[in-house]
């Protein structure tokens, strides 16, 4: 993804490192996930549907922490569920920031209005809004009326009170991508600072047909392609390219780790097989040989950004054009 100037710094620091001492398989970001509490059902979620047995769970901040010391991941999206319904997330954020993490934090958007009289400013806290279309359409999809206004009402307060905020969409199969365009169009006027943009994951758990196959993505996405010409995409050209059909990428699901109450979740962020007590054994009892297009069936579709996103930190070295492209890209 773009990041801004700091964090680009300290991304490159902490990959040159890693490849300096021969360390093939790095985490880039920790995906923790203390609750899968959330205040709505979205058709299109998996985690509440996947751990509808342990929903109440929450993880300890003393096991927050350790998770956050345990992983090397320069950056942490604090997700769920909802983060924001976590008991202990105001004293979560800045013990994460305290360590020198750069935070991303992924909400509905519901509680954002209220939550940011409780959190301050920091130029390594980003906000990251889930929309998914204007205001018809996400209130379809998040089930409940009223959460498109909510959801602009805070990202309106929040960069008022001077918040970096991010944006995330999912496309369905039944996404109109001019309605899209026009909520691109608006988020922009609103002054967010970046859009971040990716096909829906069809979870097993999930029963209803909304998710695309690999063949709808590619098409879809010479559109979206088009648009992050426009807009400030923070999903990188070289990923919106294997999106399109057009460069062949292979996952990195060790680049996204996650963590929730049951514990280190392997293999990636969208497919469960086990759960490990530790990162550690995570990343070395996992086969990863096992997983990826051709491998497992549940990977055939997939295209998702936290396991291809990551690949373009390894594969970008490859190719003068990737590097003159990720170059302009950024300083643009």
């Amino acid at each position: 993804m773009r990041f801004p100037a700091r964090l680009n710094y300290d991304l490159t620091k902490y990959i040159i490192s890693n490849k300096m001492k021969k360390i093939e398989k790095f985490p880039l970001v920790l995906m923790l996930e203390p609750t899968h509490l959330c205040n709505l059902a979205c058709s299109g979620c998996g985690r509440i549907r996947e751990y509808a047995d342990t929903i109440q769970q929450m993880m300890s901040l003393e096991d927050c922490l350790k998770s956050v010391d345990e992983c090397p991941a320069p950056v942490v999206t604090i997700t769920g569920g909802e983060p924001f319904l976590y008991e202990h997330i105001y004293e979560l954020i800045p013990a994460v920031l305290d360590r020198g993490k750069h935070v991303y934090l992924c909400t509905n958007g519901l509680l954002l209005e209220k939550a940011l009289e409780n959190i301050e400013v920091h130029p390594n806290f980003y906000l990251n809004v889930h929309m998914d279309g204007l205001e018809e359409t996400h209130d379809r999809i998040l089930e409940r009326k009223g959460t498109f206004r909510i959801a602009i009402e805070g990202i309106k307060k929040a960069k008022a009170k001077g918040f970096r905020v991010c944006t995330n969409t999912t496309i369905f199969k039944d996404t109109d991508l001019v309605e899209i365009e026009m909520l691109f169009s608006l988020l922009t006027d609103l002054g967010v600072d970046g859009i971040l943009v990716a096909p829906g994951f069809d979870y097993e758990a999930v029963g209803e047909h909304l998710f695309l196959q690999r063949r709808e993505i590619e098409k879809k996405f010479e559109e979206v392609y088009r648009m992050s010409k426009r807009f400030r995409f923070w999903s990188t050209p070289m990923y919106l390219r294997f999106l399109k059909g057009e460069k062949k990428l292979d996952c990195t699901p060790w680049g996204n780790p996650t963590r929730n109450p049951l514990g280190w979740k392997a293999p990636c962020y969208l497919i469960t097989d086990t759960h490990y007590p530790s990162f550690r054994e995570m990343m070395e009892k996992t086969d990863w040989n096992k997983y990826g297009v051709g491998k497992d069936p549940r990977c055939a579709q997939c295209m998702m950004h936290c396991g291809f996103e990551p690949t373009v930190v390894s594969e970008i070295g490859k190719s003068w054009k990737d590097i003159l492209e990720m170059a302009v890209w950024n300083l643009s």
